[in-house]
Protein backbone atom coordinates (compact mmCIF):
# COMPACT_ATOMS: atom_id res chain seq x y z
CA UNK A 1 0.00 0.00 0.00
CA UNK A 2 1.33 3.68 -0.83
CA UNK A 3 0.38 7.15 0.36
CA UNK A 4 -1.33 9.89 -1.28
CA UNK A 5 -0.07 13.47 -1.38
CA UNK A 6 -2.71 14.97 0.43
CA UNK A 7 -2.10 18.30 -1.82
CA UNK A 8 -5.02 20.22 0.21
CA UNK A 9 -3.11 19.42 3.83
CA UNK A 10 -3.40 22.87 4.92
CA UNK A 11 -7.34 22.68 5.14
CA UNK A 12 -7.63 19.76 7.60
CA UNK A 13 -10.61 17.26 7.07
CA UNK A 14 -13.52 18.19 9.81
CA UNK A 15 -13.05 16.90 12.92
CA UNK A 16 -9.51 16.16 12.58
CA UNK A 17 -7.58 19.75 12.97
CA UNK A 18 -5.02 20.36 15.38
CA UNK A 19 -6.85 20.95 18.73
CA UNK A 20 -4.29 22.73 20.82
CA UNK A 21 -5.60 19.85 23.90
CA UNK A 22 -3.19 17.49 25.49
CA UNK A 23 -5.25 14.67 26.23
CA UNK A 24 -2.84 13.94 29.30
CA UNK A 25 -3.95 10.20 29.27
CA UNK A 26 -0.87 9.82 32.13
CA UNK A 27 -3.27 11.60 34.45
CA UNK A 28 -6.19 9.51 34.05
CA UNK A 29 -5.51 6.84 37.09
CA UNK A 30 -3.81 9.60 39.09
CA UNK A 31 -7.33 10.27 41.30
CA UNK A 32 -5.18 13.08 43.65
CA UNK A 33 -4.61 15.15 40.52
CA UNK A 34 -7.77 14.48 38.69
CA UNK A 35 -9.49 15.87 42.34
CA UNK A 36 -6.98 18.95 42.44
CA UNK A 37 -7.99 19.21 38.66
CA UNK A 38 -11.39 19.20 39.27
CA UNK A 39 -11.78 21.53 41.58
CA UNK A 40 -9.49 24.21 40.25
CA UNK A 41 -11.08 27.66 39.21
CA UNK A 42 -9.56 27.81 35.48
CA UNK A 43 -11.05 24.18 34.79
CA UNK A 44 -13.93 23.74 32.19
CA UNK A 45 -16.90 21.55 31.60
CA UNK A 46 -19.78 20.80 29.72
CA UNK A 47 -22.28 17.77 29.54
CA UNK A 48 -23.08 15.70 26.72
CA UNK A 49 -26.25 13.62 26.39
CA UNK A 50 -27.52 11.34 23.63
CA UNK A 51 -24.69 12.25 21.04
CA UNK A 52 -25.65 16.41 21.70
CA UNK A 53 -24.12 18.84 23.80
CA UNK A 54 -25.52 22.71 24.11
CA UNK A 55 -23.59 25.41 21.59
CA UNK A 56 -24.39 28.94 21.39
CA UNK A 57 -23.63 32.26 19.42
CA UNK A 58 -21.39 35.04 20.27
CA UNK A 59 -21.59 38.15 20.11
CA UNK A 60 -19.53 38.73 17.16
CA UNK A 61 -21.27 35.90 15.52
CA UNK A 62 -18.93 32.92 15.98
CA UNK A 63 -20.23 29.65 17.90
CA UNK A 64 -19.03 27.69 20.77
CA UNK A 65 -19.54 24.84 22.81
CA UNK A 66 -21.10 25.87 26.24
CA UNK A 67 -18.82 25.15 28.80
CA UNK A 68 -19.21 26.30 32.62
CA UNK A 69 -16.86 26.34 35.69
CA UNK A 70 -16.59 22.96 37.06
CA UNK A 71 -18.14 24.27 40.50
CA UNK A 72 -21.27 25.56 38.02
CA UNK A 73 -21.71 22.03 37.15
CA UNK A 74 -24.37 19.68 37.60
CA UNK A 75 -23.89 17.21 39.96
CA UNK A 76 -23.08 13.44 38.80
CA UNK A 77 -22.19 10.65 40.70
CA UNK A 78 -19.48 9.07 38.02
CA UNK A 79 -20.17 9.94 34.35
CA UNK A 80 -17.21 12.67 34.82
CA UNK A 81 -14.62 12.48 32.03
CA UNK A 82 -11.21 14.25 31.76
CA UNK A 83 -10.55 15.35 28.15
CA UNK A 84 -7.13 16.98 28.56
CA UNK A 85 -5.35 20.07 29.39
CA UNK A 86 -4.37 22.57 26.94
CA UNK A 87 -1.14 24.68 26.85
CA UNK A 88 -2.69 27.10 29.97
CA UNK A 89 -3.23 24.97 31.82
CA UNK A 90 -6.64 24.64 31.71
CA UNK A 91 -8.06 21.18 32.14
CA UNK A 92 -11.53 20.14 30.41
CA UNK A 93 -14.11 17.29 31.83
CA UNK A 94 -17.34 16.19 30.13
CA UNK A 95 -20.22 15.15 32.14
CA UNK A 96 -22.50 12.28 30.86
CA UNK A 97 -26.07 13.32 31.70
CA UNK A 98 -29.57 11.83 31.08
CA UNK A 99 -30.59 15.16 29.31
CA UNK A 100 -28.83 18.31 28.62
CA UNK A 101 -29.59 21.33 31.06
CA UNK A 102 -31.58 24.15 30.32
CA UNK A 103 -30.37 27.82 29.80
CA UNK A 104 -31.65 30.70 31.29
CA UNK A 105 -30.97 33.19 28.61
CA UNK A 106 -32.34 30.72 26.15
CA UNK A 107 -29.88 31.46 23.77
CA UNK A 108 -28.14 28.34 23.76
CA UNK A 109 -29.33 25.14 21.64
CA UNK A 110 -28.46 21.45 21.29
CA UNK A 111 -26.77 19.76 18.49
CA UNK A 112 -25.08 16.86 17.44
CA UNK A 113 -21.59 16.59 15.63
CA UNK A 114 -22.90 16.69 11.76
CA UNK A 115 -24.29 20.79 12.85
CA UNK A 116 -22.00 21.59 15.32
CA UNK A 117 -19.04 20.02 13.30
CA UNK A 118 -19.20 22.51 10.62
CA UNK A 119 -19.51 25.53 13.22
CA UNK A 120 -17.28 25.11 16.17
CA UNK A 121 -13.61 26.24 16.61
CA UNK A 122 -11.05 23.10 16.18
CA UNK A 123 -10.76 22.79 20.05
CA UNK A 124 -14.42 22.61 20.31
CA UNK A 125 -14.97 20.07 17.84
CA UNK A 126 -11.87 18.06 19.51
CA UNK A 127 -13.15 17.99 22.59
CA UNK A 128 -17.09 17.09 21.32
CA UNK A 129 -15.76 14.15 19.49
CA UNK A 130 -13.99 12.63 22.44
CA UNK A 131 -16.77 13.17 24.67
CA UNK A 132 -19.34 11.86 22.20
CA UNK A 133 -17.39 8.58 21.60
CA UNK A 134 -17.06 7.89 25.63
CA UNK A 135 -20.71 8.51 26.42
CA UNK A 136 -21.50 6.59 23.33
CA UNK A 137 -19.46 3.46 24.63
CA UNK A 138 -20.09 3.99 28.38
CA UNK A 139 -23.82 3.99 27.47
CA UNK A 140 -23.56 0.64 25.66
CA UNK A 141 -20.62 -0.95 27.31
CA UNK A 142 -22.05 -1.33 31.13
CA UNK A 143 -21.68 -5.61 31.60
CA UNK A 144 -19.08 -7.43 31.30
CA UNK A 145 -18.41 -9.12 27.97
CA UNK A 146 -16.53 -11.95 29.77
CA UNK A 147 -19.13 -12.79 32.81
CA UNK A 148 -21.91 -10.24 32.37
CA UNK A 149 -21.10 -8.58 35.77
CA UNK A 150 -21.76 -4.73 36.38
CA UNK A 151 -18.75 -3.05 35.57
CA UNK A 152 -17.55 0.43 37.43
CA UNK A 153 -16.12 3.11 35.69
CA UNK A 154 -11.74 4.23 35.70
CA UNK A 155 -9.22 5.88 34.24
CA UNK A 156 -11.27 8.98 34.32
CA UNK A 157 -13.80 7.35 31.94
CA UNK A 158 -11.93 5.71 29.54
CA UNK A 159 -11.53 2.35 31.11
CA UNK A 160 -14.43 -0.16 32.65
CA UNK A 161 -13.91 -2.69 35.37
CA UNK A 162 -15.51 -5.49 36.31
CA UNK A 163 -14.68 -6.48 40.09
CA UNK A 164 -16.23 -9.52 39.58
CA UNK A 165 -13.59 -11.04 37.20
CA UNK A 166 -11.29 -8.56 36.93
CA UNK A 167 -11.40 -8.01 33.58
CA UNK A 168 -10.81 -4.41 31.96
CA UNK A 169 -12.88 -3.10 29.18
CA UNK A 170 -11.39 -0.01 26.59
CA UNK A 171 -13.22 1.71 24.61
CA UNK A 172 -14.56 0.44 21.16
CA UNK A 173 -13.22 1.82 17.76
CA UNK A 174 -15.08 0.02 14.62
CA UNK A 175 -12.10 0.57 11.55
CA UNK A 176 -13.92 1.31 8.48
CA UNK A 177 -12.95 1.95 5.10
CA UNK A 178 -14.20 4.84 2.49
CA UNK A 179 -12.53 5.10 -1.03
CA UNK A 180 -12.74 7.11 -4.20
CA UNK A 181 -12.79 4.57 -6.60
CA UNK A 182 -10.85 5.62 -10.20
CA UNK A 183 -11.21 3.63 -13.18
CA UNK A 184 -7.86 4.29 -16.35
CA UNK A 185 -9.88 7.25 -17.57
CA UNK A 186 -9.74 9.04 -14.35
CA UNK A 187 -13.41 8.75 -13.89
CA UNK A 188 -14.58 8.68 -10.24
CA UNK A 189 -17.33 6.15 -9.13
CA UNK A 190 -19.86 7.40 -6.66
CA UNK A 191 -22.72 5.43 -5.24
CA UNK A 192 -26.25 6.20 -3.53
CA UNK A 193 -27.23 4.02 -0.90
CA UNK A 194 -30.98 2.58 -0.56
CA UNK A 195 -32.12 4.82 2.42
CA UNK A 196 -30.41 7.92 0.67
CA UNK A 197 -32.07 10.69 -0.72
CA UNK A 198 -32.98 10.60 -4.95
CA UNK A 199 -30.13 12.34 -5.66
CA UNK A 200 -27.53 11.93 -3.00
CA UNK A 201 -24.24 10.26 -3.88
CA UNK A 202 -20.61 9.90 -2.10
CA UNK A 203 -17.96 7.80 -2.16
CA UNK A 204 -18.34 3.88 -1.23
CA UNK A 205 -17.57 2.56 2.21
CA UNK A 206 -17.75 -0.27 4.96
CA UNK A 207 -16.36 -1.86 7.57
CA UNK A 208 -13.45 -4.23 8.21
CA UNK A 209 -13.95 -7.70 8.63
CA UNK A 210 -11.93 -9.94 11.47
CA UNK A 211 -8.78 -11.23 9.51
CA UNK A 212 -8.75 -8.79 6.55
CA UNK A 213 -6.17 -6.23 6.13
CA UNK A 214 -7.30 -2.81 4.74
CA UNK A 215 -6.05 -3.01 1.28
CA UNK A 216 -8.25 -6.48 1.14
CA UNK A 217 -11.65 -4.79 2.82
CA UNK A 218 -11.33 -1.73 0.04
CA UNK A 219 -11.66 -4.14 -2.99
CA UNK A 220 -14.06 -6.27 -1.41
CA UNK A 221 -16.32 -3.29 0.27
CA UNK A 222 -16.13 -2.17 -3.58
CA UNK A 223 -16.81 -5.84 -5.38
CA UNK A 224 -19.79 -6.75 -2.99
CA UNK A 225 -21.51 -3.53 -3.57
CA UNK A 226 -20.96 -2.26 -7.36
CA UNK A 227 -19.43 -5.67 -9.00
CA UNK A 228 -15.87 -3.29 -9.77
CA UNK A 229 -12.42 -4.97 -9.09
CA UNK A 230 -9.92 -2.72 -7.42
CA UNK A 231 -6.11 -2.73 -8.43
CA UNK A 232 -3.84 -0.37 -6.71
CA UNK A 233 -5.16 1.25 -3.40
CA UNK A 234 -3.09 4.36 -1.94
CA UNK A 235 -4.23 5.34 1.95
CA UNK A 236 -5.19 9.22 1.85
CA UNK A 237 -6.04 10.06 5.83
CA UNK A 238 -8.45 8.73 8.76
CA UNK A 239 -11.18 10.79 10.41
CA UNK A 240 -12.72 9.75 13.86
CA UNK A 241 -16.66 9.17 12.90
CA UNK A 242 -17.91 8.45 16.39
CA UNK A 243 -21.81 7.46 15.27
CA UNK A 244 -21.67 5.11 17.03
CA UNK A 245 -17.46 4.20 17.32
CA UNK A 246 -16.61 4.64 14.09
CA UNK A 247 -12.56 5.14 12.65
CA UNK A 248 -12.90 6.36 8.85
CA UNK A 249 -9.79 5.28 6.73
CA UNK A 250 -9.44 7.07 3.41
CA UNK A 251 -8.13 5.72 0.80
CA UNK A 252 -7.53 6.21 -3.03
CA UNK A 253 -8.10 3.47 -5.31
CA UNK A 254 -7.60 2.19 -9.00
CA UNK A 255 -10.41 0.20 -10.77
CA UNK A 256 -9.38 -2.57 -13.04
CA UNK A 257 -12.59 -2.94 -14.49
CA UNK A 258 -15.45 -0.48 -15.19
CA UNK A 259 -18.95 -2.63 -15.48
CA UNK A 260 -21.36 -1.78 -12.58
CA UNK A 261 -23.10 -4.05 -11.04
CA UNK A 262 -25.34 -2.86 -7.85
CA UNK A 263 -25.87 -4.89 -4.92
CA UNK A 264 -29.38 -3.94 -4.47
CA UNK A 265 -29.20 -4.15 -0.65
CA UNK A 266 -26.56 -1.14 0.40
CA UNK A 267 -26.02 0.47 -2.74
CA UNK A 268 -29.46 1.61 -5.35
CA UNK A 269 -27.58 2.99 -7.54
CA UNK A 270 -23.56 4.11 -8.90
CA UNK A 271 -22.53 5.92 -11.46
CA UNK A 272 -19.20 6.72 -13.29
CA UNK A 273 -18.15 10.56 -13.44
CA UNK A 274 -16.31 13.02 -15.46
CA UNK A 275 -14.94 16.19 -13.59
CA UNK A 276 -16.92 17.84 -15.97
CA UNK A 277 -19.85 15.47 -15.58
CA UNK A 278 -19.57 15.70 -12.02
CA UNK A 279 -19.30 19.40 -11.91
CA UNK A 280 -22.68 19.83 -14.28
CA UNK A 281 -24.31 16.93 -11.77
CA UNK A 282 -23.17 19.25 -8.98
CA UNK A 283 -24.52 22.93 -10.52
CA UNK A 284 -27.80 21.22 -11.70
CA UNK A 285 -28.77 20.06 -8.42
CA UNK A 286 -28.97 16.83 -10.22
CA UNK A 287 -26.62 15.38 -7.66
CA UNK A 288 -25.92 16.52 -3.74
CA UNK A 289 -22.73 17.11 -2.52
CA UNK A 290 -21.80 14.68 0.92
CA UNK A 291 -22.34 15.65 3.93
CA UNK A 292 -19.99 18.61 5.34
CA UNK A 293 -17.75 17.12 7.79
CA UNK A 294 -17.66 13.65 6.06
CA UNK A 295 -14.40 12.76 4.98
CA UNK A 296 -15.99 11.72 1.36
CA UNK A 297 -15.87 15.11 0.55
CA UNK A 298 -12.12 15.66 0.91
CA UNK A 299 -11.64 12.23 -1.43
CA UNK A 300 -14.12 13.95 -4.05
CA UNK A 301 -12.31 16.97 -4.01
CA UNK A 302 -8.63 15.37 -4.25
CA UNK A 303 -9.42 13.59 -7.41
CA UNK A 304 -11.54 17.04 -8.62
CA UNK A 305 -8.67 19.01 -8.02
CA UNK A 306 -10.50 21.77 -6.32
CA UNK A 307 -13.25 22.94 -3.57
CA UNK A 308 -16.36 20.91 -5.20
CA UNK A 309 -19.09 23.49 -7.28
CA UNK A 310 -22.16 24.25 -5.61
CA UNK A 311 -25.88 24.33 -7.33
CA UNK A 312 -26.08 27.21 -8.90
CA UNK A 313 -28.78 29.98 -7.60
CA UNK A 314 -30.84 31.28 -10.71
Amino acid sequence: MTTWTDQNADRPISLTAPNGIDRAAHHRLDEAWLAAAWSHPSTRCFVVSGGQVLIDETADGHTELVMTPSFEAPLTEAHRYFLGTDEDGVSYFALQKDSLPGRMDQSARAAGLREAGLLLSARDVGLMVHAVGLENWQRTHRFCSRCGERTVIAAAGHIRRCQACGAEHYPRTDPAVIMAVTDEDDRLLLGRQVHWPEGRFSTLAGFVEPGESIEQSVRREVHEEVGITVGPVEYVASQPWPFPSSLMLGFMARATSTEIEVDGDEIQEARWFSRDELRAAFESGEVLPPYGISIAARLIELWYGKPLPMRSVA
